[in-house]
C-alpha cells in the first residue's frame, strides 16, 4: 500500500485558524471514536445507510491501497443520503446519540489550566461536529479550534460532504494541520490522538502519537502503524492518556520511554 502522503500541500477549499506561535505544547485530536465513544460517520453509515458489514468491507479496501479513504468515506455517506434522511435529521440523531470519552473533560480542563492549546483535526464535518461539542461541552465548545471538511446542503435537502482537500486521496489530509507548527522557528511538543484510517495521514508528523484502543479490536490506525512501524502508545481512554500527557508536560517522563512502553493504562 503506498502512503498517500503528498509532499505538496493540497489546496485548502476551507480556512485554517491561526497558527499558535508560542505554546511549548499542543494537542491535536481526532474527533469521532475518539473524544467521542463513537465514530458519528459510522454511527450514520452502521444504522441509517448500507450497515456494519459493507462499512468494513470499504475500510479494508482504504487499507489495501485499493480506494482512497475520501472515494470510500463519500461512499460510506452517500448510503445515508440514498436512504433519504436529511442533515438536519442527522444532526439531531447525533446529538442525542454521541458521547464524549469519559475522561475527555477532565483532560481538557488540564489541557486549559496548563495553556496548551487543543485542536480537533477531524475528516467530519464541522456543523455536526459544533452540534454535538456544544451539546457536551457547553460553553466551552467555543474555545476548541476544529479544522474539518464541511457540508453542502442542496434546496432539496439532499446534501453531501464539502472536502477540505479535495485533489488529496484523504479528502482531509490532517497532516496539514500538524506541518505548519513544525516548520516554526521554535515548533512545540505536538501530541496528537487518532483512532481509525481517517487519522493515517496524520500518524507520521506529530511528537508523540496516541492510538485508542476499542472494544472488539476494530482499531485500524494502530494496524498501521504497526505495519509501517511508527510508534505509538496505545490508550484506552482521555484518562489514561492524561497520566501520560501530564508526565511529559512536566518533564517526568519522555515520549520515548512511552513508546517504549507501548501502552498507557
Amino acid at each position: 500500500m503506498s502512503s498517500h502522503l503528498e509532499e505538496i500541500a493540497p489546496e485548502s477549499t476551507l480556512p485554517y485558524p491561526p497558527v499558535h506561535t508560542d505554546k511549548k505544547f499542543v494537542v491535536f485530536s481526532d474527533w469521532d471514536g475518539t473524544i467521542t465513544n463513537f465514530d458519528s460517520n459510522d454511527y450514520l453509515t452502521d444504522n441509517l445507510g448500507f450497515g456494519f458489514e459493507a462499512r468494513r468491507k470499504v475500510n479494508e479496501r482504504i487499507l489495501a491501497g485499493e480506494l482512497t479513504f475520501r472515494d470510500g468515506f463519500r461512499q460510506d455517506l452517500e448510503s445515508v443520503v440514498a436512504k433519504g434522511y436529511k442533515f438536519e435529521e442527522c444532526k439531531k440523531i447525533l446529538r442525542e446519540s454521541i458521547k464524549l470519552d469519559e475522561g475527555f473533560k477532565e483532560f481538557y480542563k488540564f489541557c486549559s489550566a496548563s495553556d496548551i492549546p487543543v485542536i480537533v483535526v477531524s475528516s467530519g464535518m464541522e456543523p455536526i461536529i459544533r452540534a454535538v461539542l456544544s451539546n457536551l461541552l457547553g460553553e466551552h465548545e467555543k474555545e476548541i479550534a476544529i479544522i474539518s471538511n464541511d457540508a453542502e446542503v442542496k434546496e432539496d435537502d439532499t446534501w453531501m460532504i464539502k472536502y477540505r482537500h479535495p485533489s488529496s486521496h484523504f479528502g482531509h489530509d490532517k497532516s496539514q494541520a500538524i506541518l505548519p507548527y513544525r516548520r516554526l522557528p521554535n515548533p512545540p511538543f505536538t501530541f496528537f490522538f487518532g483512532d481509525g484510517v481517517s487519522d493515517l495521514s496524520a500518524a507520521r508528523h506529530a511528537d508523540m502519537l496516541f492510538v485508542k484502543t476499542k472494544p472488539g479490536g476494530e482499531n485500524d490506525l494502530a494496524k498501521y502503524c504497526k505495519r509501517e512501524n511508527i510508534p505509538h502508545v496505545l490508550f484506552s481512554d482521555f484518562s489514561a492518556a492524561l497520566v501520560a500527557v501530564k508526565s511529559v508536560v512536566s518533564g517526568e517522563k519522555t515520549a520515548g520511554y512511552w513508546f517504549e512502553k507501548g501502552r498507557v493504562e
